[in-house]
Formats: structure tokens, C-alpha cells, sequence
């Protein structure tokens, strides 16, 4: 990637090419592997918190903003529309899986399904963090494979929905592309000014967070309403900006300004044309003389008006036998 090399986006940059199918590949990227269901399954937005968390962690991750600040160019009205293209199809498909999310309880050994569900997040963020390690880590697809053969149960198998999994379902996708869209937006005042790879390494902490207490839960440790990976999220975007840094890009408004003050700056740089012409006093070739100066005449005294030696005001006239004065008095 042209500004930061983010392992997961440059791995699908490598697959799909262009900005806009990478960005729409990445966001989809929960709902084709499987995470995103996995996650409504262990029950991780059954809050507010968990919402916004899945929001903005899943869909909206360091993963996201890395595309739209390094690889996404354009006005922002471009980049808006492509979020919002892109929005207008994720919303619903993470609507349909939420609403099938019942039924994948029915037949499924939640104690067991929910210790995978918490190793896809701490794999997703072992891969955000090291390129290298997360070679050595099945993909996400494999690890909620392996987790519905190991917690299948059809004794509970029934076909039901919920109305509550689809309205968080769909915040949850809802609240990322809105993250996503904030981003885009801001993205000429962010550009130069976000460390995007400080900003993936505390997303990956903060996947981490927001795994542990999926996998605790067994033990009763860490079962709190706080939103802790919020928290570190939110620590790591102080970190990760620099409001003394100088941007890349500018704004259509800037670009307005800029229009609007050049006559400003060419009337002034005219002005500073005539300055360079207008110089001071010259001084005088001691080598002239008037014209019509007698042949005696000293060279020392034909001196002009404008000269050092003269007043200014008038000028001297040339020295005569008549003159009771020297002309330079």
C-alpha cells in the first residue's frame, strides 16, 4: 500500500486491486468468513456496548481506515459515495444473517462455539498486528469450521429468528459503515496527520480485549458492561494523531480560499514589481558635466540637482564669470 502496510489489506490489495473493490472486499470480509455470525452466535452484541464494539472493530477496523486514508483518492463526495454504495449492501446481508442466528444456536453447543468464536478474534488480531505471525494462523473460515464440528449438537435443531438479533445485527453493520463514512469525510484533514500502523497496533489490542471476555467466560472472569475495547480503541486514536503534523490534500473549501485570495497575492506581487523598480537616489558620474560648462570648470563641480552634494529642489546652473558664488554653494 502506498502509505501503510496493513498485512490484511495488502493481502486482499494483491487478490482485488483497485480502492474501491478492495475497501468494499474488507468490510465484507466478517460477513463471507464467518465472523460476523460467529459473533452474534456467542452472544458479544447482546448490549449496546457489544454493538458498537462489533461496529467499529469488525467492520470499521484499522483495516478500513488504512484503505481509505492510503489507497482511496478523490473529492470526498467520491469517497462518500463509495462508502454508501458499499453500505447499501452490507447492512442487509449482516440483517439476514442475524436473523438466522437462532436457528445456528438451536444446534450448536454454545459453551464450545464461543471459545472459537473468541480464538477467530485473537487470530483476526494476531494477523492485524504481524504479517509474519499471522502466516502460521488458520484463516478465520477454518477456525469457525472447525468450532461448528466441534460444538454441533442437532438435538436443539429448530428453525426460529429473533427480531432482537436483527436490529443489533444490522446497528452493528450500520454503525461501521458510519465509521467508515466519518472516515472518508475527514480523510484530507486526517491524511498525514493518523499513524495508521500505531493505529493498527492498538486496534489489534483492542480486538484482543474484546476477545478475553468471550473466552472467560467459562470462568465467570471479566463479565462487565464496560466497553473496554472501546476504551483502548478510543486511547489508541489519541496516540495514533498528530494535530502538529501537516496534512496531505485539502479540502474543496481550502481549494476556494486559495481561488478567491489570487488577485490578493497578484496585486501584491505587482506591487513588488514596481518596487524593484523604483530605486533611490543615483549618484552622480563624477565624470559628467552640464553641457554647457566652460572648458576651466572642475569635474568636481558639475554635480546634479538629485546628486549627494545638491539640495534637491533646484537645479544648479552652470558657473559663469558672472556668478559671485561657486555653484556648489
Amino acid at each position: 500500500m502506498s502509505v501503510s502496510r496493513h498485512p490484511v489489506a495488502l493481502r486482499l490489495e494483491r487478490q482485488v486491486g483497485g480502492a474501491t473493490k478492495l475497501l468494499a472486499t474488507v468490510m465484507a470480509l466478517p460477513l463471507v468468513d464467518g465472523i460476523f455470525p460467529a459473533l452474534v452466535v456467542a452472544g458479544v452484541m447482546g448490549s449496546a456496548a457489544g454493538v458498537v464494539e462489533t461496529g467499529i472493530l469488525i467492520f470499521g477496523g484499522s483495516a478500513t481506515i488504512a484503505v481509505i486514508l492510503a489507497e482511496m483518492d478523490g473529492s470526498r463526495r467520491e469517497m462518500a459515495t463509495s462508502v454508501l454504495l458499499i453500505g447499501a449492501v452490507i447492512v442487509p446481508v449482516a440483517a439476514i444473517e442475524a436473523a438466522f442466528a437462532p436457528t445456528l444456536r438451536g444446534f450448536l453447543n454454545l459453551a464450545i462455539f464461543e471459545r472459537f468464536a473468541g480464538l477467530v478474534i485473537l487470530s483476526i488480531a494476531a494477523k492485524t498486528a504481524s504479517a509474519e505471525f499471522g502466516e502460521y494462523l488458520p484463516s478465520p473460515a477454518v477456525i469457525i469450521g472447525l468450532g461448528l464440528v466441534a460444538s454441533f449438537d442437532p438435538s436443539g435443531f429448530a428453525v426460529e429468528t429473533s427480531m432482537e438479533y436483527v436490529v443489533n445485527g444490522t446497528a452493528a453493520a450500520a454503525i461501521g459503515v458510519g465509521f467508515a463514512l466519518a472516515v472518508a469525510l475527514l480523510s484530507p484533514h486526517l491524511r498525514g496527520r493518523v499513524d495508521i500502523d500505531r493505529f493498527r497496533f492498538g486496534s489489534a489490542v483492542a480486538l484482543g480485549v474484546l476477545a478475553l471476555p468471550i473466552l472467560l467466560r467459562p470462568f465467570g472472569l471479566m463479565q462487565t458492561e464496560v466497553p473496554i475495547a472501546l476504551a483502548v480503541l478510543g486511547v489508541t486514536a489519541l496516540f495514533a494523531y498528530d494535530p502538529d503534523a501537516e496534512g496531505v490534500g485539502a479540502t474543496d473549501d481550502s481549494a476556494d480560499d486559495d481561488s478567491t485570495d489570487a488577485p490578493e497575492d497578484d496585486a501584491s506581487s505587482d506591487a513588488d514589481e514596481e518596487d524593484e523598480d523604483v530605486v533611490g537616489p543615483v549618484e552622480p558620474d563624477p565624470t559628467d558635466r552640464p553641457v554647457d560648462a566652460p572648458d576651466g570648470l572642475d569635474d568636481d563641480v558639475a554635480v546634479t540637482a538629485t546628486g549627494d552634494e545638491g539640495d534637491g529642489e533646484e537645479p544648479v546652473t552652470p558657473f559663469t564669470e558672472d556668478d559671485s558664488r561657486a555653484p556648489w554653494l
